[in-house]
């Protein structure tokens, strides 16, 4: 890791920030490592499963242009968190490409300092009838606390799309989605995951619709619900994680 400066916004935001240190580091998927932050004190903030947390990878006065985000942060989802043992683990998706966060990533070891900002994020579970889930690989990290959070007698649907069965993230809890794989297709604009989605046996009327992952992707299953199974927009919430050519939409 580099030498961090001393940041002065730290005090002034202290409350939204947290100081850990990595404390394990391993693979869960050729694609996907699972990497456990331990904050140095007491935890109090609320969390949300389904929330993210902005892990600050370059302080913000080291880098041209103070507090320019695309430069300092970058977003994971909270896979797991331990209040008592003050314990944050992420799932980070190692997809192709360069950037900070896929360095950070790579690299991030066992006594790795890393400075967190607390959860925020709209993307949890609400009551419905029945829940539908829709994402690919980026989504099933996101996907699974949602999953444990709900109780064991909820209806479940989905569809998780990967690019090969060794890909498949192993999810939480008593309810199992689809699993499909995109054998060499793009992840964006996938035609794999939107069919599975259309060919799922649903109930009749609405539930809660949940849809992560590549933006055109989450656009296609949106439009299909509406369209094709008449679906109320107010009834599905799209998170887009990741498009072509684009990053910040997390």
């Amino acid at each position: 890791m580099p030498r961090r400066s001393r940041n002065p916004l730290a005090g002034a935001f202290a409350k939204y920030r947290l100081e850990t240190t990595v404390t394990a580091v391993e693979a869960v998927t050729p694609t996907m490592r699972r990497i456990r932050l331990v904050a140095d004190g007491p935890v109090s903030f609320p969390y949300a499963p389904g929330q993210h947390v902005r892990v600050e990878i370059n302080d913000p006065l080291s880098v041209p242009g103070l507090l320019r985000p695309g430069e300092t942060l970058r977003t994971y989802t909270i896979w797991e968190f331990d209040r008592g043992e003050r314990a944050i683990e992420l799932r980070a998706h190692l997809y192709d490409g360069d950037g900070i966060g896929l360095r950070w990533a790579r690299a991030a070891a066992p006594g790795d300092r890393v400075p967190v900002w607390w959860p925020q994020g709209d993307l949890f579970t609400r009551e419905a009838p029945f829940h539908l889930f829709a994402g690919e690989e980026t989504a099933s990290a996101a996907f699974g606390p949602m999953l444990r959070a709900l109780d064991p007698s909820a209806a479940v649907y989905g569809v998780l799309e990967s690019e090969s069965a060794e890909h498949d993230l192993p999810m939480p809890g008593p309810h199992r989605l689809l699993r499909v794989h995109r054998h060499g297709a793009p992840a964006a604009s996938s035609d794999t995951l939107p069919a599975a989605v259309a060919d799922l046996d649903l109930p009749a009327g609405e539930g809660a619709a949940y849809l992560a992952g590549e933006a055109r992707t989450c656009q296609k299953i949106r439009d299909h619900l509406v369209r094709d199974r008449g679906w109320d927009r107010r009834s599905i919430k799209v998170k887009p994680f990741w498009a072509p050519g684009k990053r910040g939409l997390h």
